[in-house]
């Protein structure tokens, strides 16, 4: 007896699948999507009969699932770009405030627009937004026009360097269930919130402890900065006798849903704190050697069981949104930091961009190839002149690949980005718009 075929709306071929997530590589897969979800997977030969809308013929490049951007900064960052280059931390952080007192909605609409395209073209697709002083609105209506998975977190502070934002910072915490209501879970289930304080020296406990709190109420993760530095160190160890770490977790603050950026001075009892409240880490290698925020300890780290995910931070510290870069330097610095040139090998690096990225940023639903997850998958051509021969995929992603090798970006199903070119969007108008206003900003501001 004949079975009806599979029904499809788009059909992935002659694709070299890297399902992510523990699972081995398809030679000659398809994957077949319905709606928003993968409803199927496999080798071509053994998946059976299946129809499709659409069928994508891939000629044996690489299938994969998009890029998960587990900390960054895209609305204020891009208009920050290429600004104060050469800078200590702390100097870094006050020099673009200057900058960041002056953000209007309009400029941050184009500017999350334009992070949107770059992160879009790059492979991203989803990614976790840390507002540390400006408004959020924009950046959610730029996902309307162009729809990656997302989790935007509302920033908060009330001392230091971001004391300005004080008053605010309270009476959005004191109505942030206004702002799940209408946001949490939206545009199909690919917007979410969060709550990001922005670090141990610009938040008192009072707003560490109802941060917590609000959280526990809502049901809303927890997405901010620790440990970056010496100067932070300093700063913390000064004013409460103990280490960052140390400080959030006598809090209560540290926990599952808490993604933590940064973490390069740990110390071995911080380690053994994030491994026991299962906090999250979002590794951030070449802002963290650009700004000379150290080195994380990712061998104890992974060795003592702690999550970790990557990512890019944001471009005025890492100045692009490529995953690609990030991978490989990653796995440079740490082998030669640790003269072991078998840490970090490339299946762990793309999982530590893919599926333990979604994992750090509490996306589970995306990150992985799999029957009933997200449609959220990149296609890479891997037969580029930087790339070839291919004896090993995995080999020419981590150490060969950039972004601009990203030839399709597929999000909840839909297909934003097709043989490199973006449907409805003009992208010139959209830089035209961002340089115009980002350089009226510099004028005004510096």
């Amino acid at each position: 007896m004949l079975t009806e075929p599979m029904q499809a709306d788009i059909a992935i071929t002659q694709a070299y699948v890297l399902p992510m997530n523990g699972q081995q590589p398809i030679q000659n897969g398809t994957v077949l999507i319905k709606g928003q979800k993968i409803s199927a997977i496999g080798a071509s030969e053994t998946l059976g009969n299946w129809q499709a809308k659409r069928v994508i013929d891939v000629a044996g490049n690489v299938v994969m699932p998009g890029f998960v951007n587990c900390h960054t900064h895209i609305a204020s960052n891009i208009l920050l770009r290429g600004l104060n280059e050469d800078a200590k931390l702390f100097e870094w952080l006050q020099f673009m405030w200057k900058m960041k007192k002056n953000f209007d909605p309009e400029i941050l609409y184009w500017a999350s627009l334009a992070g949107l395209i770059e992160m879009t073209r790059s492979g991203m697709t989803c990614f976790n937004e840390h507002f540390d002083a400006y408004i959020v609105e924009p950046q959610i209506e730029a996902l309307k026009t162009l729809p990656l998975r997302a989790t935007l977190g509302y920033g908060f502070a009330d001392r230091g360097l971001y004391s300005d934002i004080t008053e605010s910072s309270w009476k959005i915490l004191d109505t942030f269930a206004e702002k799940v209501e209408l946001h949490h879970r939206s545009q199909d289930g690919r917007l979410e919130l969060a709550l990001s304080p922005h670090a141990t020296y610009s938040c008192t406990e009072k707003m560490w402890r109802l941060n917590r709190k609000v959280a526990d109420e809502l049901n809303v993760p927890i997405h901010t900065h620790l440990a970056e530095g010496v100067q932070e160190l300093k700063f913390v160890g000064e004013n409460y006798g103990t280490t960052p770490t140390q400080w959030l977790t006598s809090l209560g603050v540290l926990g599952p849903d808490v993604t933590l950026a940064h973490c390069t001075k740990l110390n071995a009892e911080d380690i053994r704190l994030l491994a026991d409240t299962g906090a999250h880490v979002a590794h951030c290698p070449i802002s963290n050697a650009k700004l000379c925020s150290g080195n994380m300890p990712i061998r104890e780290m992974l060795e003592a069981g702690v999550q970790i995910g990557l990512a890019t931070d944001g471009p005025a510290s890492h100045n692009t949104l490529d995953m690609f870069q990030e991978m490989k330097f990653a796995a440079i610095i740490h082998k030669n930091n640790n003269t072991n040139p078998e840490l970090l090998p490339l299946q762990q690096m793309l999982e530590m961009a893919t599926c333990q990225s979604a994992i750090a940023m509490n996306r589970n639903e995306t990150g992985y190839l799999a029957e009933g997850q997200a449609a959220d998958m990149i296609v890479v051509d891997i037969h580029r002149p930087h790339t070839t021969p291919v004896y090993n995929p995995e080999a020419a992603l981590v150490y060969s690949s950039r972004a601009d090798d990203v030839v399709h970006t597929i999000v909840d199903g839909q297909i934003l980005m097709e043989n490199k070119q973006i449907a409805g969007i003009n992208e010139q108008k959209v830089m035209t718009e961002l340089r115009k206003r980002a350089l009226a900003l510099k004028a005004r501001s510096l």
